[in-house]
């Protein structure tokens, strides 16, 4: 007899979810078009330390002449959505509509956030990611013009340490990570970090709650005030 099939859920229950990053786990989907997501906790584990967090020099020319503009919390479905199309590879995507419903949910309870780059009134890049305790679990991020998700990521990690976080968890290791210090860790390692993260406080906002916008050379100078 045929086992029945599970139906995909309509959203992942909150407390649930951060139930399973704070064990390690997160979810992703297998394309778009999937209905359901998948668990994943590698065995070695990408992360950015906040105290050795490396500022790329022509990086910080570019935001010490720039006028864009960075706010949190203003745009979180609009950017979800344009990491999802940017990370979209021959038709596919690991955000499909369930995490995007499930992540808005986490928003509505405080504990997912969205950073936003703007020029002018054009929203041009971004991130968004998990806050549970004193880390930050980074999901995504998109770029529609060169360096906005880079200078997005400044602006997260000036954010975590004035607000007093202790991880910075970026899943895997890329190119585009490791330019700012971006190291791989072995899961025991990782789960000690994990602990004493999640088991501290934290505050996302310090800098300004959402909708409160910083130019990007204010970002730049709040960012070697405490490197």
């Amino acid at each position: 007899m045929a086992r029945a099939k599970r139906p995909a859920p309509e959203i992942l229950d909150p407390q649930m979810l951060l139930g399973a990053y704070a064990q390690g786990y997160f979810p992703m989907a297998e394309a778009r078009t999937d209905k359901d997501v998948f668990w994943l906790n590698p065995d070695r584990r990408g992360i950015i330390p906040l105290d050795g967090f490396h500022l790329p020099k022509r990086l910080a020319r570019r935001m010490r002449s720039s006028d864009w503009r960075m706010t949190v919390d203003t745009a979180f479905a609009r950017v979800i959505q344009a990491c999802a199309e940017a990370d979209r590879q021959g038709g596919k995507t690991w955000i499909n509509p369930l995490i995007e419903r499930s992540y808005a949910q986490l928003h509505a309870l405080g504990h997912a956030h969205s950073v936003e780059v703007w020029d002018g009134e054009v929203l041009i890049g971004g991130l968004y990611g998990v806050s549970l305790g004193a880390a930050f679990f980074g999901e995504s991020m998109f770029s529609l013009t060169t360096d906005a998700s880079k200078v997005a990521l400044v602006h997260l990690v000036a954010r975590m340490r004035a607000g007093g976080f202790k991880l910075l968890d970026t899943q895997f290791i890329t190119d585009h990570l490791t330019q700012f210090g971006a190291v791989e860790v072995g899961r025991a390692a990782y789960q000690d970090l994990l602990r004493e993260a999640v088991d501290g406080d934290a505050d996302f906002y310090v800098l300004g709650g959402a909708g409160a916008a910083v130019l990007a050379g204010t970002v730049l100078q709040l960012t070697t005030q405490t490197s």
